[in-house]
This record gives C-alpha cells, sequence and structure tokens, in this order.
C-alpha cells in the first residue's frame, strides 16, 4: 500500500543580495540620510576625516606661503646697543623705536609702518617705545634716551631722574653746561678740536681725544 505523506510547506528566507548591497551603499550618501542607518558612524568619521584633512591643508599653505603668524601680544625686544626696539611678526627682527613709523619698512610685513600705530603720534605707540620730555609739548623716541644729544631740547632726556641715564662712558668727556647739542658729556673726538663745546674750556685745555 502506497503511503500518502502530506507534504510540508516549507518557507525558506531568501537573501536579496541586491537590495541590500543598494540599501547599504545608500547609507551613506549622503552622510545626514544616515541617522536611521546602522551603521552611520562610517559617516560620522568620513566627515571627520573631510574636515581634518581641510585643516592640514590651511596649515600646509600658510607654511609654504610664508603668512604672517599671528601678531604677538608684546612686541618690545632689545635692539642693538641694548636700545628699546619693536619686535617683528617674524619674532626675530627687532626695530630700534626711531625707526618705527620711518616711512621704511623694516620689518618684513611692514608692521613697523602699519595705519593702525602711525596714524596718530605718539598716542598709538606702545608705552615702551616713546619717552615724555619734561615739556609735554615734545616727545622723543625711547631709544634716543641717554644717548648724549639733546633730543627734547632741555636736556630732560638725559639729565632728569625719569632719564636715568649712566655715567658718561669712556669715550666720553663730562662738562656741564655744554655749549650746543649735547648736554653732560662730549665725545672725546670733539676735544681739542678748537672748538668751544664745554662753557669752562675743560674740552680744549684738559680732555685729551
Amino acid at each position: 500500500m502506497n503511503k500518502t505523506h502530506p507534504q510540508r510547506s516549507v518557507h525558506v528566507a531568501t537573501f536579496d543580495s541586491t537590495k541590500s548591497f543598494s540599501e547599504e551603499r545608500d547609507c551613506c550618501q549622503p552622510c545626514c540620510a544616515c541617522m536611521g542607518c546602522t551603521r552611520r558612524w562610517v559617516c560620522v568619521s568620513a566627515a571627520a576625516l573631510l574636515v581634518l584633512a581641510a585643516i592640514a591643508a590651511v596649515v600646509a599653505l600658510v607654511v609654504v606661503l610664508g603668512l604672517p603668524p599671528r601678531t604677538p601680544v608684546n612686541r618690545f625686544c632689545a635692539a642693538s646697543n641694548n636700545r628699546t626696539g619693536f619686535l617683528c611678526d617674524d619674532r626675530v627682527t627687532c626695530v630700534p623705536a626711531s625707526q618705527v613709523c620711518n616711512r621704511i619698512r623694516n620689518c618684513r610685513n611692514g608692521e613697523d609702518e602699519q595705519e593702525k600705530l602711525c596714524d596718530d603720534l605718539p598716542s598709538n605707540l606702545p608705552g615702551y617705545l616713546v619717552f615724555r620730555c619734561s615739556n609735554p609739548m615734545y616727545w622723543i623716541y625711547a631709544d634716543q634716551r641717554c644717548n648724549g644729544m639733546n633730543d627734547c631740547g632741555d636736556c630732560s632726556d638725559e639729565m632728569e631722574s625719569l632719564a636715568a641715564c649712566p655715567p658718561c662712558g669712556s669715550e666720553w668727556w663730562r662738562c656741564t653746561p655744554v655749549l650746543y647739542e649735547y648736554c653732560t658729556c662730549i665725545p672725546k673726538r670733539l676735544c681739542r678740536d678748537s672748538i668751544q663745546d664745554c662753557a669752562s674750556w675743560s674740552d680744549e685745555y684738559i680732555c685729551k681725544p
């Protein structure tokens, strides 16, 4: 006797590889559509990498083109002979104070001649670049203080306590008062030159060049 066995209906789950690939491929196009995607972190990582790459490109461009770095807050520096100076953007070049705003670009990028610094002298200059004479009508650059010359016109840049000038050096002859452009000392090269520089004539009879 032939037995007939009832056939079971078998439901086989089919995998639509094309659909799955397409859905996963569309997951990251665009990234903003990935919020509902189970692998949305892939999109976020890709976006972060793009941002970092852009930042690196900008930094490389600045280095290659030599663009000026961020302006230092403190531009004070010591120029030759320990004179007060102005520090350029390269943080190496130190321009003597009296060469700032002289219409000559001493810094590579011209920051010593920029308008915001030079359009209202001396008000716009940093305080360390300026020396105020005893006469409030006059001012000089800080590196002109104690240079032996009567830059203020009343010798306040050479003799007053605010100037705090050191004694005359070995190359100078001290005498007070001085008759011409000097204040308390004259260069020894002026001694015995047949011109009276000291009121006492000591530059002609005592001083030796």
